[in-house]
């Protein structure tokens, strides 16, 4: 275990964000592996085990704790999640910190409230289902397909659409267009490939965007 220092201290002044999560207790593996996940197929994380939404420091309660992690990560992760963890010792408590790497390799699953298996991403300080769409973005740069963009009706209908109102969505998109949601998914993925268009992901919903910082800038 290693003594106090002003480490802790400073990631829990930054408040919970796309890269760090607090916890209080750690009583679910299963609801563990869904923050596990989604930092791995993020931009990687922390998790600071023994404190308090509010920041507060109450420790971690017992050693059963870090075996929960280790079947969330090993058992409740498909494939199993890579972390390493770190104890820290403040005013006589111990705060677990879970440190867990970007996977630029795989993209992980964790099961839902329903015990589903899905690909979850980290949004700010929530772990959500990721897009159907950004799935797709992934699937095509994982095996390296290049971005087919035909500039017909539809692609140009799209674009003036954005250009016009600043979003939509994968169903207004199929509504406006007329096609089905298979091919619509296909050309919003190609667009935001080559950096057209950006994804918007939030708990309510996932809106498309014309990208403002286009990938050749």
């Amino acid at each position: 275990m290693r003594k106090k220092d002003n480490h802790i201290q400073n990631l829990i002044s930054e408040g919970e964000h796309q890269m760090l999560d607090f916890k209080f207790e750690i009583s679910d593996s299963r609801r563990i592996a869904r923050s596990l996940a989604a930092f791995a197929n993020t931009d990687g994380g922390r998790l600071l085990v023994g404190v308090k939404d509010n920041g507060v420091i109450a420790g971690i309660r017992s050693d059963e704790e870090i075996h929960m992690i280790q079947a969330a990560a090993e058992m409740y992760c498909q494939p199993e999640v890579a972390y390493t963890t770190e104890e820290w010792e403040i005013n006589g408590k111990t705060v677990l910190e879970v440190i867990i790497p970007k996977d630029k390799h795989h993209k992980h699953k964790a099961p839902d409230s329903q015990g589903t298996y899905k690909v979850f991403v980290r949004v700010k300080d929530e772990n959500l289902v990721a897009d159907s769409v950004l799935i797709k973005v992934w699937k095509y740069e994982k095996f390296a397909r290049p971005a087919k963009i035909a500039f017909t009706e539809t692609e140009t209908l799209l674009l003036h659409h954005l250009s016009e109102h600043g979003q939509i969505t994968l169903q207004e998109f199929q509504e406006l267009a007329h096609i089905n949601r298979r091919k619509a998914e296909a050309i919003l993925a190609d667009f935001i490939i080559v950096g057209t268009i950006e994804l918007v992901q939030t708990s309510q919903n996932t809106v498309f965007r014309l990208n403002e910082t286009p990938k050749n800038e």
